[in-house]
């Protein structure tokens, strides 16, 4: 059996698979299905300062290898977090990654400050199609992405900080660079793409808010580009996601540069996807004698 373990910015996981934020919820259902800690580690619910409710309904659509969601970051808040949750995920002995999201720059900073040296790493949301304010509104131009990376990183003295990027931009490699520039630790990419799907008897978008993030694996080809992109751009670590939904989609954005990956959609539609993936990235590495992960990490070579 291989080794699976990767270590990213001084934080342990025991391998490359992580649960991605919005599709995961805080693991207690999940644990419920499968023991979690067999898991890498979990990427949270979006949180803010305080408890949201989201946005009005329909705000979930299916497609052809993809969902359309504009759920609006609905959650709790951080101290319902802190008091109710985050001592289930330390039991299970997985990185635990706060995925955080504010309407202003003074929030991600509130927000980062009061996680700061309580979970392993924090994922500064700043690419969320879904919310009026915040948000995407700060990882669109390279300049706000390094000015709010800067004020988050500025709130942290234990804690390491990842960006997650949007794929709505010009330039996914500028923005990567940007956020490397404010300070952060690591990126993460690519959340989801805008889009839309029309009801066409109502004529109206299906969905309340419109437009929504698309996810699912028919995003994966962009999203295993892109990643290649950012590697290439950046000196931090990488952390791939997009359309995941086997083993050898994750080894594909390993071998782009990625040094771990987040698996969202895939547990919608398959509640054992994530350990079915850590499965079968150990019989592929035995399968080529490859005895470490690590071994794979950005081989990729290009054509000609």
């Amino acid at each position: 059996m291989a080794n699976l373990s990767v270590n990213i910015c001084g934080v342990n996981f025991k391998n490359p698979v992580i649960a991605a934020s919005g599709t995961f919820g805080f693991g207690k259902e999940f644990n419920e299905i499968y023991d979690i800690g067999v898991l890498g580690g979990i990427s949270t619910k979006g949180l803010t300062l305080e408890p949201r409710l989201g946005n009005p309904t329909p705000r979930i659509a299916e497609g052809y290898g993809v969902i359309l969601n504009a759920v609006g970051l609905q959650n709790p808040g951080v101290d319902v977090f802190l008091r109710e949750d985050l001592d289930f995920l330390k039991s299970k002995k997985i990185a635990i990654i706060a995925n955080v999201a504010g309407r202003t720059i003074d929030d991600y900073a509130g927000i980062c400050a009061r996680l700061d040296g309580k979970v392993d790493m924090i994922e500064l949301n700043i690419s969320c199609p879904n919310v009026k304010c915040g948000g995407m509104a700060f990882g669109i131009k390279p300049e706000s992405v390094a000015e709010v990376t800067r004020a988050a990183k500025s709130a942290l003295k234990k804690t390491p900080l990842i960006v997650k990027l949007s794929p709505n931009v010009e330039s996914i490699a500028a923005n990567a660079l940007a956020a490397q520039k404010g300070g952060a630790d690591c990126v993460s990419l690519i959340n989801t793409l805008t889009g839309m799907v029309v009801d066409i008897e109502r004529r109206r978008p299906l969905i309340a808010n419109n437009t929504g993030g698309v996810s699912g694996a028919g995003i994966k080809p962009i999203a295993v580009r892109m990643v290649w992109e950012v590697c290439r751009a950046v000196d931090i670590p990488v952390i791939g996601m997009g359309g995941i939904t086997c083993a050898e989609d994750a080894i594909e954005f390993i071998m782009a540069g990625a040094r771990a990956v987040q698996v969202g959609t895939a547990n919608f539609t398959d509640t054992l996807a994530m350990p079915k993936i850590i499965d079968g990235l150990n019989a592929w590495l035995d399968r080529h004698g490859i005895a470490d992960i690590s071994e794979i990490c950005g081989i990729l070579r290009l054509n000609g």
